[in-house]
């Protein structure tokens, strides 16, 4: 058993390679030993969001508050809202992040290859892409 106590991390401001707006990220495991679970708490202010990306056995999003939208390549904006789980397959182009007028935060789950990258990372998504975004009323 192992436990890492509060106070040994600290928010991270999310890069802007990878992310549009402001994004902090909380780590909340990180692969070792034969345990490959990557896991990070992600806050998202309003309109903020990630780039294009895809992970090399999927990823799981857990939306714990607010309201945010996520998209698959080639599919619609949906939005999601707390208790709301995404589940992106393996290699599936994909963006997520806050609604453009409220915060977002979710719970990213993946599992990291040994020796590999925990995602592909691509373009940003355009204001175009995110402001074709349904109401978040609907």
């Amino acid at each position: 058993m192992q436990i890492t106590r509060n106070s040994t991390g600290q928010t991270t401001v999310g890069s802007r390679q990878w992310f549009t707006g402001t994004v902090y990220v909380d780590q909340v495991a990180t692969p070792s030993g034969r345990s490959r679970l990557g896991a990070s708490m992600v806050h998202f202010t309003p309109g903020a969001r990630t780039a294009w990306h895809a992970h090399p056995n999927g990823q799981t999003i857990y939306v714990v508050e607010g309201i945010g939208l996520c998209q698959r390549r080639g599919g619609p904006i949906e939005v999601i809202r707390p208790g709301d789980r995404v589940f992106f397959e393996p290699e599936e182009w994909h963006w997520h992040g806050a609604a453009p007028t409220r915060f977002m935060t979710h719970l990213a789950l993946h599992d990291v290859p040994e020796g590999g990258s925990a995602a592909t990372w691509g373009p940003q998504v355009t204001d175009e892409e995110y402001g074709k975004a349904p109401s978040i009323d609907a």
